[in-house]
């Protein structure tokens, strides 16, 4: 599968909703718990080692970063959620910017939900999905870590946190450091993205 994503480049940060740029496209955004391997799944899908920064200490994004992709496209990395070590206010601003984001960024096309494939569904994890369903907003969960799954686990998992998923939101699983899922997520994106030229 053609490989979109590898020119993406940093383009600009804002901390709050009056620093975003109104530049019209079509964005999408990536969330998840501070230990999801939320930069990594960037990084992989992108084919960048260094595009979005990662850490071993989660919590390290603590501002929306958006990334060119060309052709009026963008990736969105939000501030990762959950047990982050970051100021109290901090957790404060950002549980209110996040949803005021969500809700009102127009050029928004769709949601990439990370979550622990080991540990997924948690309550913020459930909550989030579920608001976004409400919002009309399509959501695509990628169960990361899954190299850390034998397969049948890796299947049980899928099995387990579908169940408790709207029929609209869609999942797979994924591995950053073993490159497992790259096509499937990127042919999401292309969906969201509709690339001239497609179909």
């Amino acid at each position: 599968m053609k490989n979109r994503y590898h020119n993406a480049a940093y383009q600009y940060s804002a901390h709050n909703l009056r620093q975003l740029q109104d530049a019209g496209g079509f964005e999408v955004a990536f969330a998840g718990r501070s230990n999801a391997g939320k930069s990594s799944a960037i990084n992989a899908i992108t084919g960048s080692n260094s595009l979005a920064r990662t850490s071993k200490t989660p919590g390290r994004t603590q501002q929306i970063i958006f990334f060119d992709l060309g052709q009026g496209r963008r990736l969105v990395d939000l501030p990762g959620y959950g047990f982050a070590k970051v100021a109290h206010s901090m957790r404060g601003h950002w549980h209110e910017t996040l949803p005021r984001f969500l809700a009102g960024r127009r050029q928004l096309q769709g949601l990439i939900v990370l979550m622990d494939s080991r540990h997924p569904a948690k309550p913020q994890d459930t909550q989030l999905v579920e608001w976004c369903v409400e919002l009309g907003l399509p959501v695509h969960i990628l169960l990361t870590k899954s190299d850390k799954l034998s397969r049948s686990a890796g299947l049980q998992a899928l099995r387990e946190i579908r169940a408790g998923l709207p029929g609209e939101v869609t999942l797979q699983l994924f591995s950053a450091h073993a490159r497992q899922g790259l096509d499937e997520a990127r042919g999401k994106l292309d969906e969201w993205f509709a690339w001239p030229g497609d179909g």
